[in-house]
């Protein structure tokens, strides 16, 4: 029978997960107790929260926030970073730390409605931060409209200038 403090935890994990853009879920066993702080305490500077709870709790709070598919990821120790802006941001802090720390692995990710499993996080930490994404975005965007901009002004440079030449050739 569940107790009054186990519903609170999942009420809790429940809106969280609701919330979240990016659910990352890390199996943590044989970190020392300085490597898991030195890890909670990155991942809090970069205002991604961090949390472990007991498998059985994090999957009836994943079930209430209607996330399907975790449940096969929660087996062993399990902690969860979640991102409530960008999605991706975890990624990079959990590989640079996995890489320093041969014990943590990533079991599976969870970005805005999709499940992947493990194979996939590398990809996604690789990834340019989306600042720059989006700054690539708006400069391919940008970069027709100035050419076409830079064509048109020229166009109309040369006909203003053949005008002139006209102009002058018919008063002389």
């Amino acid at each position: 029978m569940p107790n009054a403090r186990k519903l609170e935890i999942v009420k809790e994990l429940s809106e969280k997960l609701s919330k979240a853009k990016g659910i990352y879920l890390a199996d943590f066993a044989g970190l020392t107790v300085q490597e898991a702080v030195d890890f909670r305490k990155k991942l809090k500077e970069n205002g991604i929260e961090y949390r472990v709870a007991k498998n059985t709790l994090i999957k009836l709070a994943a079930k209430e926030a209607k996330i399907e598919g975790l449940s096969e990821y929660l087996v062993g120790p399990t902690g969860i970073a979640l991102s409530y802006d960008d999605p991706a941001s975890p990624a990079k802090l959990i590989y640079d730390f996995a890489k320093e720390n041969e014990k943590m692995d990533v079991k599976a990710f969870w970005m805005e409605g999709e499940l992947f499993g493990a194979e996939k996080f590398e990809e996604v930490a690789k990834l340019p931060p989306r600042n720059e994404l989006l700054s690539r975005l708006i400069g391919d965007l940008q970069s027709p409209m100035r050419t076409l901009a830079a064509t048109l002004q020229a166009s109309m440079s040369k006909l203003v200038a053949t005008l002139n030449g006209l102009k002058d050739s018919k008063q002389e």
